[in-house]
């Protein structure tokens, strides 16, 4: 009798979407930036760089406390609402793939993988970006606003994995930031990592790649 060495293909495939799929993090540099201008502050690149990848709510009290607007005149639902319909504006003007991505989907859904998007950007918004990635790559989306916790808390990849019917630690993300990536690995996933605007730091369940242009289905299986 022989034992298999191989690895073991993942039972699912769990994307973020900006700065993993999409090439969109450049958009919300523009609105955040035009936001802090709005509370007369210049956005900074680690103010900003530490906003990626966070949950509406955390982005905008980092940019809140940054801009030193006191507490009782923080007016999150407006300045939330005003962010989202500058993106959404931007997300209508253009919105492109990050290098690879499309053909890492498609070659993925060929195999028969299950696969689910994973994240912080509120439901209204995936959606119109579902637009340009196609939303029957996806057997369940997870957004930003249907969870208690958002990235970096596990909450997401845990209730994507539980809609799909499998284990988290028997799925791999694929992600490109620093606070998606703990999210990813708190919730016991295997993470790819494709860094965009961030440096993500080395650590365990993480193997990072430059790009995903040439992303094999080999290239997923666990190494547990």
């Amino acid at each position: 009798m022989t034992t298999s060495t191989e690895p073991a293909r993942p039972a699912a495939v769990l994307w973020d979407m900006d700065g993993t799929l999409l090439d969109s993090e450049k958009l919300w540099d523009i609105a955040v930036a035009e936001l802090s201008e709005r509370h007369g502050y210049t956005m900074t690149p680690e103010l900003r760089e530490s906003t990626l990848g966070n949950s509406m709510t955390d982005a905008l009290t980092k940019v809140f406390d940054a801009s030193g607007v006191p507490v009782d005149e923080r007016d999150h639902a407006a300045d939330e609402r005003w962010l989202l319909d500058r993106v959404a504006q931007l997300f209508a003007v253009d919105l492109p793939w990050r290098p690879g991505a499309f053909e890492a989907l498609t070659t993925i859904a060929a195999a028969g993988i299950p696969m689910a998007l994973v994240t912080n950007t509120v439901r209204e918004l995936t959606d119109q970006a579902l637009d340009t990635i196609g939303p029957h790559f996806f057997t369940v989306t997870v957004c930003g606003d249907e969870v208690e916790h958002g990235k970096p808390a596990p909450d997401p990849y845990l209730r994507a994995a539980a809609l799909l019917g499998v284990e988290a630690s028997q799925c791999v993300a694929v992600e490109d930031s620093p606070t998606g990536t703990q999210s990813a690995v708190s919730a016991g996933c295997t993470t790819i990592v494709v860094p965009s605007a961030a440096d993500v730091p080395q650590g365990p369940r993480r193997r990072f790649r430059r790009s995903l242009d040439g992303l094999t289905i080999l290239d997923l299986a666990r190494h547990d």
